[in-house]
């Protein structure tokens, strides 16, 4: 079973410095790191930048298109108020049904902000104490969803690569 989690950490360069030690701890085989994506919100600027992790393809990737709907409703929905109300509804509905439910949304929205950064990460087969004991000594947050068998099965389903 995958397990979505979401690292906040407080500067700008933490989470681009951690995909180093989750890219390390997956060539050690000490989990499976099936995909992800950046979150660098620079201090002064508007909005964050984004950045799907590219060089993971095959069975377990999820396609931009997930990670575009899902960044676009947790950062940029917000910046566009009511208008697009029913809209949002539906988008949040329809993420709730793969573990993302509204409290994940706004916890995640409510911490990662301007002079912060964040790593989404789609794992599995981890080996926790090996992964608690990389990122010993590193400041950061963890916010994690756990999806259910049924629930990573459908977001896949929906948001894998065409091939």
């Amino acid at each position: 079973m995958a397990t979505m989690t979401v690292w906040k950490f407080d500067t700008p360069g933490g989470a681009a410095e951690a995909l180093g030690t989750v890219r390390d701890l997956a060539k050690e085989h000490l989990l499976t790191l099936q995909d992800g994506a950046v979150v660098t919100w620079a201090n002064g600027a508007k909005r964050p930048k984004t950045k799907q992790l590219s060089d993971l393809t095959g069975i377990g990737a999820l396609s931009g298109g997930f990670w575009g709907l899902l960044f676009g409703l947790i950062f940029f929905v917000p910046l566009f108020g009511l208008a697009v109300g029913a809209a949002v509804g539906a988008l949040a509905g329809h993420f709730r049904h793969y573990g993302f439910d509204s409290d994940f949304i706004d916890e995640v929205r409510e911490k990662v902000t301007e002079g912060t950064s964040a790593l989404f990460l789609l794992t599995s087969d981890a080996t926790i104490d090996k992964v608690v004991e990389a990122f010993q000594g590193q400041h950061m947050e963890l916010i994690k969803s756990s999806l259910s068998n049924e629930q990573e099965t459908a977001l896949r389903e929906t948001f894998a690569e065409d091939e």
